[in-house]
Formats: C-alpha cells, sequence, structure tokens
C-alpha cells in the first residue's frame, strides 16, 4: 500500500443522530486510512473523529456527516451537523478537569495541527461543519 497517497481524495459519511454514529464512523475512518496506506496516523485520527461526530450526535437533533479528506501531506477530518451555532471550547485543557462536558474540541485543539469551524448549508439543513487537520509526518 502506498504511504502517502499522490493524489487528493474525499470520502463523506452520512450519518443518523444516533450514539452508534460514533462507532460506526471511527471504524471507517480507520478503514479508509489502512487502505490508503496513512495508518501512522490511524489513532490521532480516531480520536479527532469520535469527539466531533460525538458532538455531532449528541447536540444536534438532525442528521449529521463525516467528511475526511486528503491533500498531499495533510488530512482534514470534519463533521457537519444540524445546529448552525458556534463550537465554544475551553481556552486551556488544563482548565476542563473538573467539567463534565466541553473536553472534546479541547482535545481536537490540543492534538490537531489546525482546526476550525464554518456555518454551512446541506440538504437544505442549516448547520455547521467544524474540521481539523492532521499533517503527516
Amino acid at each position: 500500500m502506498p504511504e502517502n497517497p499522490p493524489v487528493p481524495w474525499e470520502y463523506t459519511l452520512q450519518i443518523p443522530n444516533d450514539l452508534r454514529s460514533v462507532t460506526i464512523s471511527r471504524r471507517t475512518l480507520r478503514l479508509i486510512l489502512t487502505m490508503h496506506g496513512l495508518i501512522t496516523l490511524v489513532d490521532t485520527a480516531e480520536l479527532l473523529a469520535t469527539e466531533l461526530v460525538g458532538n455531532a450526535v449528541r447536540h444536534t437533533e438532525g442528521p449529521a456527516a463525516l467528511r475526511v479528506s486528503w491533500a498531499p501531506g495533510t488530512l482534514r477530518i470534519g463533521a457537519w451537523d444540524a445546529n448552525p451555532e458556534s463550537p465554544e471550547p475551553p481556552n486551556e485543557l488544563t482548565s476542563i478537569t473538573d467539567l463534565e462536558e466541553g473536553r472534546g474540541l479541547a482535545l481536537v485543539r490540543a492534538c490537531a495541527n489546525q482546526w476550525g469551524w464554518q456555518p454551512l448549508s446541506r440538504n437544505g439543513h442549516r448547520g455547521k461543519y467544524v474540521w481539523c487537520e492532521l499533517d503527516a509526518a
């Protein structure tokens, strides 16, 4: 299998609003990265996708989607959900130890090379797209 694919690619997984979607998304991501020879990114990518998809299905009532794309050297993982409100992560990872919620995006911020969000409509539903990037080492 190729180590760093020379051409860009993208996958989108439409997911229902169901907590089981988190596990399905994580396993699908592992398969995609393994098949593209990006096994060194799997563990961190799974953690990031788990947090993004988990937020998408926990904090909305509508549909969601996982998007995974590769541009040579950079893996982008994103989750679309039907809630147009901006995500608000804590400022410091160390400040979240007493929180019962809100740790997910702090983990994303700590583990990803970049992250962000943007308002986005999909299939007639308003929402947002939260994404993060991992650089291939």
